[in-house]
């Protein structure tokens, strides 16, 4: 388990930032001269290049996400230039992609952060720039609303795979759907029925919370509490549950960790945006105080299984049953090995993960558990301390890649094994890297003592 250190604190690591952000606008202004875009997106790297591989285009809005981020933290005017070219040139197709269920991914780290930059005054006042930035996401929206299915008890988003497969992905991507609620939209059905953002936003992650996450109360034979299922499978005929599946990990009855770091990052999110949500919003749903228990209860229990099946310095192995893990002696107690024979690790789990953590751990302490929300944070701070060191950042200006062992799909056998290793390591991944660049921007509003989000109470109604 995550071997946490109770006195790190963000200031501890606050040296490490200048360095990192030194690496982060290398690695971007490389990926904007050398990549081929004629290609489709930059999704991983292959021997330090990023290459495009993938089953549907959900990673351009990390790249331009990134360079606005990049922007926030040096106010070099270069990178603020290359997001905004990027969002007007290569985005908009995003905006009505209704093939996928990533519009939060994509969106939110463009339309999103540029909203956020305007509305915090780290970019100038500009009212065509913030109203643009503000009808993107309503767009992007209504389209992530509209991918619909009512099959289950609730309803749910489901994935590119059909109207039958519920991904604990997209749990991260409700981001998109609390954005447009917050600006007053609404999808638009049949017969000019109005449909609530905010009744999907919730019937969706009540739907993630469970199916996809379990708890330990007998559920089946493999019920650990907060193990994380990628895919549940149901009938839509009569729109029973049938089965977990998983496309990206070793089995449906084991832990793929980046669907269990985007678990723990989406429902604590969600917390922090339940908080400004009235009661009376959510009576066509249900009770505000139970939504935000369920919510709760499942970002516990995937933060603690987090904690309890990681490598004592917060970086994950790509699945917790992997079935090479067992060669390598007492994993669990020492620092993940990414050069080992066996298994790779998913340092982008660990960069998505970190930041769940230290939003789960801030909104536990408000809410007057200080101790157990101290859990929490320190053991994001941990997970952070790591990858803000080498072998984890990447400083040679050759390697694009931000962060380095990262792994996109083992299964498929996508990523790269470099000569001489058995496993892949050593290359990284837009979600990995982008989701880095937030978490350190994360720790840097924290030492600010502001929480960074995309919404906040001034920007109810």
């Amino acid at each position: 388990m995550i071997d946490i250190d109770n006195k790190l604190t963000p200031r501890d690591l606050a040296p490490l930032f200048p360095g990192f952000w030194e690496c982060s606008g290398d690695k971007l202004r490389s990926i904007e001269d050398n990549f081929d875009f004629t290609k489709g997106s930059p999704v991983f790297t292959v021997k330090g290049a990023y290459t495009t591989r993938g089953w549907t285009d959900w990673t351009m809005g990390f790249l331009y996400g990134s360079a606005l981020l990049q922007f926030e933290a040096a106010r070099d005017r270069e990178f603020l230039d290359m997001g905004i070219k990027g969002i007007l040139e290569k985005m908009p197709p995003h905006l009505t992609h209704t093939g996928v269920h990533d519009h939060g991914f994509n969106n939110v780290s463009t339309y999103g952060n540029l909203r956020r930059l305007l509305r915090n005054g780290i970019l100038p006042e500009n009212e065509w720039q913030l109203r643009f930035a503000e009808l993107a996401l309503k767009c992007s929206a209504s389209v992530q609303a509209a991918r619909w299915t009512s099959t289950g008890p609730l309803g749910f988003i489901y994935s590119f795979n059909g109207p039958h497969s519920l991904f604990v992905d997209t749990i991260r991507t409700l981001r998109v759907l609390a954005l447009g609620w917050i600006l007053g939209h609404r999808l638009y059905g049949e017969n000019d029925r109005q449909i609530s953002l905010l009744e999907r936003l919730v019937s969706h992650a009540r739907m993630t919370a469970l199916y996809s996450v379990f708890y330990g109360e007998g559920r089946d034979l493999y019920d650990t509490r907060g193990r994380v299922a990628h895919e549940c499978i149901f009938n839509t005929n009569d729109g029973n549950f049938r089965c977990t599946s998983s496309q990206q990990g070793y089995s449906n009855h084991s832990t793929w960790t980046r669907g269990l770091a985007w678990a723990i990052t989406g429902f604590s999110e969600i917390l922090e945006f339940l908080q400004i949500v009235p009661a009376e919003e959510l009576s066509d749903i249900g009770e505000k105080v139970g939504i935000e228990s369920l919510m709760l209860k499942a970002a516990l229990a995937t933060g603690d299984f987090y904690i309890n099946f990681t490598p004592a310095d917060g970086i994950p192995y790509w699945d917790t049953g992997a079935p090479g893990l067992h060669n390598i002696e007492n994993y669990l107690d020492k620092a993940a090995d990414p050069f080992n024979k066996f298994e790779p690790v998913d340092s982008s789990s660990a960069a998505i993960a970190a930041q769940g953590l230290l939003r789960l751990g801030r909104y536990v302490k408000l809410k007057g558990l200080s101790e157990l929300g101290d859990k929490y944070r320190q053991a994001g701070l941990k997970v952070t301390s790591t990858l803000l060191r080498e072998p984890y950042l990447s400083k040679n200006k050759d390697h694009q890649g931000l962060i380095l062992h990262s792994t996109y799909h083992r299964p498929n056998n996508w990523d790269y094994i470099p000569e001489g290793q058995s496993v892949p390591c050593g290359e990284s991944s837009m979600w990995g890297d982008y989701h880095a660049r937030e978490l350190v921007m994360y720790l840097e509003h924290m030492l600010r003592g502001s929480n960074m989000t995309f919404w906040g109470e001034e920007t109810y109604g």
